[in-house]
């Protein structure tokens, strides 16, 4: 295994052109799991000890930190992240902060999951970054407040130790703890700004939910479908195909680059746990000179079975969600989704129930989670 960069120390100040050209990032190798901090699932950061310089939600936007060289305010240079004040010691004759002196935010998960890995970016905070920085996490059920997760019987388990950072960089850092998390606590020693935070795993549903959803979509994001693998990447991830709700502009779904070639795309995932199929949806919303021609759907039984097609290749519209009822249910553990030639879908759907053996085999995983 290829070893996580590790960046530390300031950055350069910035210099004109490019805010990016000197940003330091590296190919993370959990990238391929989905964001359980991304807004679209609900994640939120719902409380900081300090947010003085700039707010705390900023670090969940979707979109990389801008940077704007004359934008300045009240209270000094407005920048897209979280930045605390300056921390100060107790007196004249010891002005430096302690050891212990931090900052913190709480991050709701927009699902429960397990995480393999987080990014703590630094983007724009070339000398007001934290010296280092911390995470960790706790599963909670319900809704609770930011002062019943800091009540003191509350367990914290770390997932990243305090480690230096570096300036203007993507701090990486890999999971191995195999817990489900439904909240983090993100920690910068002693102060500074942080950018983007991103938490990268694989959502673990409530069984029990599930259970009396009966039918819902066995393929969602949210509910503990992932996108496994694609053809073709260029534009957008396959894991936009299962984000909840329908997409609201053209890159809020998947789109593969032009073919020319007699080939043609295809995403596969992994449902849930073995579920029951009984209908489907194929949205291709504001993908309109750009949606896939034709589509087909498959199915697959077990990391061994043979693919069986459930929805034969069919015609899509541009910019329009098209529904399928299945003449019988049809079941399986993984699906694939084909398009053809080339283009883009917005959302796959795949509405049924677990099968008994899918819903033992989620709730077991939920008892070792310690969910």
């Amino acid at each position: 295994m290829t070893a996580i960069p590790s960046f530390t120390g300031d950055a350069k100040p910035y210099g004109g052109g490019d805010p990016y050209a000197d940003h330091r990032t590296a190919d993370f190798p959990f990238t391929q799991y989905a964001n359980l901090a991304d807004r679209r699932l609900g994640a939120g950061v719902i409380a900081a000890n300090d947010e003085f310089f700039a707010d705390r939600e900023n670090m969940l936007v979707p979109e990389p930190a801008e940077f704007v060289p004359e934008h300045f305010g009240h209270k000094g240079k407005i920048m897209d992240g979280w930045e605390t004040r300056r921390r100060r010691g107790a007196s004249a004759e010891h002005p430096w902060p302690t050891e212990e002196d931090h900052d913190w935010a709480l991050v709701r998960l927009g699902a429960p999951g397990v995480v393999r890995g987080i990014v703590v970016d630094t983007a724009h905070f070339r000398g007001n970054y934290p010296q280092a920085v911390s995470v960790e996490g706790v599963s909670v059920p319900g809704s609770p407040s930011p002062e019943e997760l800091l009540a003191d019987d509350v367990k914290w388990t770390t997932l990243v130790p305090r480690t230096k950072v570096g300036g203007h960089a993507a701090n990486g850092f890999e999971v191995s703890l195999e817990q489900r998390f439904t909240h983090l606590r993100i920690n910068q020693h002693p102060d500074g700004g942080i950018a983007r935070l991103r938490v990268y795993g694989e959502v673990a549903p409530d069984p029990d939910w599930l259970a009396v959803l009966g039918t819902f979509d066995v393929v969602a994001l949210e509910n503990g479908g992932r996108a496994e693998d694609a053809s073709n990447l260029f534009y957008s991830p396959a894991s936009n195909t299962i984000q909840p709700g329908r997409s609201r502009k053209m890159d809020d779904g998947w789109e593969t680059r032009r073919r020319r070639d007699r080939g043609n795309d295809w995403i596969r995932y992994r449902l849930v746990a073995r579920s029951e199929i009984r209908a489907l949806e194929i949205d291709t919303a504001y993908l309109k000179g750009n949606s896939a021609g034709w589509a087909s759907v498959s199915l697959r039984d077990g990391e061994d079975g043979d693919w069986t097609e459930i929805l034969p290749r069919t015609r899509l519209q541009p910019d329009t969600n098209h529904r399928f009822v299945l003449p019988a249910p049809a079941t399986g553990t993984h699906a694939r989704v084909d398009i053809y030639p080339d283009g883009g879908i917005s959302r796959l759907r795949l509405f049924g129930s677990l099968t008994q053996e899918g819903a033992d085999e989620l709730r077991a995983r939920h008892q070792e989670l310690g969910g």
